[in-house]
């Protein structure tokens, strides 16, 4: 499979799979693990073999994954079909020990990294801000936020995510009650998707808002968070590095002055 271009067709949760000699569509065995002389038996189709089979295409990306020995080049498209029902479900494919690493690496690579943050404001509108002491803003100023935990709604994950970075208990406001109890007010809740490298990781972030009746005292952690400071919000989007950050403040900023 070195140096080929493949194809990951995906549609409704399923994605195309074919034997050694290419052919297809081959079903994945969940918990199977003779993987054969060749050390797999299932992989990626070519651009070949899937017009062989019929199937026409859109592209929406291109992604190069290094396996450290070589560059694999993996087109992402849409078949043109209505519902492929012989194709694998995609979530078999990772149990199946039998299907090629680099089809395994790219149905990881399709499954959405979430992050929840949030912009939490002082009575004079000020915004806070961390700077970070680890990970992918070290040194830099971002909003308070991180990854999801597993069955986390993102509401509650900004929520936690404010106590652990900060040392500070939020509540933020839930008018429909999608993730416990109704709570009435504006949660902003601005929602943003972004593929920020050729290796294809998307990210989705949720920002959501909240306003303070006064300052609380801030105990940053102290091996994540160098310090907590609070900025005006013109400030704050000039410092935020994460163009997650940015681009929520900027929308804040944006709805305000609509107001």
């Amino acid at each position: 499979m070195d140096g080929e271009v493949y194809l990951h067709l995906e549609h409704d949760g399923k994605i195309l799979l074919v034997d050694e000699h290419g052919q297809g569509p081959q079903i994945p065995l969940p918990g199977r693990t003779e993987t054969g002389p060749n050390g797999w038996l299932l992989r990626l189709p070519s651009e070949d073999e899937v017009r062989d089979m019929g199937f026409e295409w859109d592209v929406k990306r291109t992604n190069r994954m290094d396996d450290g020995k070589t560059i694999h080049v993996v087109k992402y498209g849409t078949p043109r079909i209505e519902w492929p029902a012989n194709w694998a479900w995609k979530d078999h494919v990772i149990s199946d020990s039998a299907v090629h690493p680099l089809a395994r690496e790219s149905v990881y690579r399709t499954i959405h990294r979430l992050v929840a943050k949030v912009i939490i404001r002082d009575p004079e509108g000020h915004v806070l801000l961390g700077k970070v002491l680890r990970g992918h803003f070290t040194g830099f100023w971002t909003l308070p936020g991180g990854y999801l935990d597993y069955a986390e709604h993102p509401r509650n994950g900004a929520i936690r995510e404010a106590y652990e970075e900060m040392g500070i208990d939020i509540s933020i406001a839930d008018p429909m009650g999608e993730s416990g109890d109704a709570l009435p007010g504006d949660d902003f809740c601005h929602i943003q998707e972004r593929i920020f490298s050729s290796e294809g990781i998307q990210y989705v972030s949720f920002t959501y808002l909240v306003d303070l009746n006064q300052r609380p005292e801030l105990k940053p952690k102290p091996d994540e968070i160098e310090e907590g400071e609070w900025f005006t919000l013109d400030e704050a989007i000039q410092r935020a590095a994460s163009q997650f950050d940015e681009e929520a403040l900027k929308a804040l900023k944006n709805l305000e002055g609509r107001a």
